[in-house]
């Protein structure tokens, strides 16, 4: 989930706690198998979409949590690859592809506050396949004021050379510009980290060699596209040789940079040393600074798990968010996550439960893989996995000049023997600091937490959290922030799917 960075340079002097729960009352047609997706507030009220099987609805709650109406959605195809939201606050776009005969739409549908259509569902493109296979080929990227939406796809039948179909359009789905532009390959083990888009239409992703065996990261290039433009500008960030791990960009809206960052590692399948970062300004096409921060000891010692000793202590790290200031500065935070199976840790170079983080042109053509569904939490790849862990969460701030102003680490310890649903943690942006919600067992209870971090480092734990009744499992991992002060949380109650909106 995207988050901005709301505020957070005001330092309000205080920070607030949670105030209350409020939970909805489960449906008798939802259960931990209903494929869901928070959709947020839409003219006031709070919406969700829910999939059981091949009926799809729409369920429109009032700010109490009350049920309001269960929309049924009949205009969607009973077999459908993908589907996305936007939402703004007076209307949402429902975004879904399937494929009908040999013809692959991707479509969109807009939605008023109570879950009605406002107007016949739109083809934004086709494509002609050869088979019937209903896989996903179409990638949908959203820019972080939401004025701009670009849809991408990726012809790779020619193994040397791609083709990138784009197409943008503004808020009201209003055609800007469309384009196929080739790129050439010269190596099978080219990859592409995730796309973004800039609030100028601008299109931005890194491409790299990917090892043989995916331990590492080289020569990375930034791929950037203005608005208009009808090619690339593929240009090396000068990496060189160095071994990365994990790369991940993030548009600086406030300051027109682009940011690059992966930890890194001095040899092949050595330990995690730091933070490799690189400060791209768009409006040059230049690189602005490239920086290498050095984990130190006292962060290695705090950061580090029970089961790692101080020199492998960031090698189950990954970057979960990257929140960019008003000035210029940022703040990076990433998670410890691994699994074990059959008494044998699983870490990174088995990247995260079978599966690569980085994508592959097929990527584009495999099944459709929800981030919000509990269906995910029955294993991943046909791995035989036991348990899944997440511990540890470290908080970075840089400065404009990305120097380390401070770090903290947030101590926690989770697992869960079914699946990751459970464990992991969400954001809360209140403007004054970052809350992370996250479930801990205390007393063999497990507890939903609080604790946040001010813009000075300076880290506060919460008592309890009133109205936590007991029996709700809080999937926290897939909440959503629908407000300045308010969150959403998928729960669990008596192998029951309901929602808990969380008032700060």
């Amino acid at each position: 989930m995207k988050l901005r960075f709301l505020g957070l340079l005001l330092l309000f002097p205080t920070l607030m706690q949670a105030q209350r729960i409020l939970y909805s009352d489960p449906e008798q047609d939802d259960n931990r198998r209903t494929n869901f997706d928070l959709i947020g507030r839409v003219s006031g009220n709070i919406l969700v979409f829910k999939s059981n099987h091949f009926s799809n609805a729409i369920s429109i709650y009032n700010d109490e949590m009350k049920l309001i109406e269960r929309v049924p959605i009949d205009f969607l195809p009973d077999k459908y690859a993908n589907i996305d939201f936007v939402q703004y606050p007076d209307f949402c776009y429902m975004l879904y592809e399937y494929q009908k005969k040999n013809v692959v739409h991707f479509t969109a549908v807009k939605i008023n506050g109570m879950g009605k259509r406002m107007g016949d569902p739109v083809d934004l493109d086709t494509t002609q396949v050869r088979s019937s296979n209903n896989n996903k080929i179409y990638t949908n990227i959203v820019s972080e004021d939401k004025q701009y939406l670009m849809i991408l796809k990726i012809n790779s039948k020619n193994q040397r050379n791609y083709v990138f179909s784009t197409f943008l359009f503004n808020k009201n789905l209003e055609l800007q510009d469309r384009h196929r532009i080739n790129m050439d390959v010269d190596d099978r083990n080219n990859k592409f980290t995730h796309f973004e888009l800039d609030n100028d239409g601008g299109l931005v992703f890194a491409k790299f060699i990917n090892s043989s065996n995916g331990e590492f990261v080289s020569r990375v290039s930034l791929v950037t596209k203005s608005a208009l433009a009808d090619t690339f500008s593929i240009k090396d960030i000068g990496a060189g040789d160095r071994i990365l791990d994990e790369l991940k960009i993030k548009v600086d809206n406030f300051n027109k940079r682009y940011l690059i960052s992966a930890f890194y590692y001095k040899q092949r399948r050595g330990n995690i040393e730091g933070m490799y970062t690189v400060t791209w300004d768009k409006e040059s096409g230049n690189k602005l600074k490239e920086t290498l921060t050095v984990f130190n000891d006292e962060l290695r010692t705090l950061s580090k798990s029970s089961e790692s000793s101080v020199k492998m202590a960031f090698n189950d790290f990954f970057i979960k968010n990257i929140i960019v200031k008003k000035d210029g500065g940022y703040l990076l935070i990433s998670e410890a996550e691994y699994t074990t199976s059959r008494g044998n840790p699983f870490n990174r170079w088995d990247y995260m439960y079978g599966y690569s983080p980085y994508m592959g042109p097929m990527d584009y053509y495999s099944p459709y893989y929800s981030p919000y569904s509990p269906w995910n939490r029955y294993g991943y790849g046909g791995l035989n996995i036991n348990r899944y862990n997440a511990e540890n969460i470290m908080v970075l701030s840089f400065d404009k000049n990305s120097n380390l102003e401070w770090s903290n680490v947030i101590p926690k310890s989770q697992f869960d023997d079914d699946g990751n649903s459970l464990i992991s943690y969400q954001l809360v942006n209140t403007g004054g600091a970052l809350h992370f919600l996250y479930n801990q067992y205390e007393r063999r209870m497990m507890l939903l937490t609080d604790q946040s971090i001010a813009p000075d480092g300076k880290l506060t734990r919460y008592p309890t959290l009133r109205n936590l009744d007991k029996g709700y499992e809080f999937m926290t991992r897939f909440g959503k922030q629908i407000s300045s002060n308010q969150i959403l949380i998928p729960c669990l109650y008596r192998n029951y799917l309901c929602f808990a909106k969380i008032d700060f």
